[in-house]
C-alpha cells in the first residue's frame, strides 16, 4: 500500500502544548500529491462536516482510532457535496486528489479532496 511508505516522528506543537506524531512522507508519496487516487476501505463514523468522512483500511474494531492500526491506515475524504448516510464498517470506494498534511493536527495525514464515490 502506498500510504505505508511514511514514517512518523514526534514534534512538539506549542499551540497544543503537547507532542504529536507527524508524517515524514516518502518521495514517491510527494510525487503523488495533487494526483487523483482511489481508495477502498471501511467507513468509520466521526464528527466531521457533512461532506467529509474517514475511510480505514481495516474495520472499526481494528482501525487506527481503536488502537489496532497506525495513522497510515486512515484517510480523510472531503467530497464535493454532502455524503449519503452510511453504516459503520460499510465498504466504500472513493476517488479524489491526494493532499498530504504534515502540520494540521486536527486533520488526517492523508486527505482526498474534491472526492466522489466510485461504484
Amino acid at each position: 500500500m502506498l500510504f505505508a511508505q511514511v514514517e512518523f516522528e514526534p514534534q512538539y506543537f506549542e499551540s497544543e502544548e503537547t507532542y504529536f506524531m507527524v508524517p515524514k512522507f516518502s518521495n514517491e508519496l510527494k510525487r503523488k500529491e495533487g494526483t487523483v487516487v482511489e481508495l477502498r476501505g471501511y467507513y468509520i463514523p466521526f464528527d466531521l462536516p457533512s461532506n467529509s468522512l474517514i475511510i480505514s483500511r481495516g474495520p472499526y474494531a481494528s482501525c487506527f482510532f481503536c488502537g489496532g492500526a497506525g495513522p497510515e491506515s486512515v484517510a480523510e475524504v472531503i467530497f464535493k457535496t454532502k455524503i449519503p448516510k452510511l453504516k459503520l464498517d460499510q465498504r466504500i470506494k472513493v476517488r479524489g486528489k491526494l493532499r498530504l498534511n504534515k502540520s494540521d493536527v486536527n486533520h488526517m495525514s492523508f486527505q482526498l479532496v474534491d472526492a466522489e464515490f466510485v461504484e
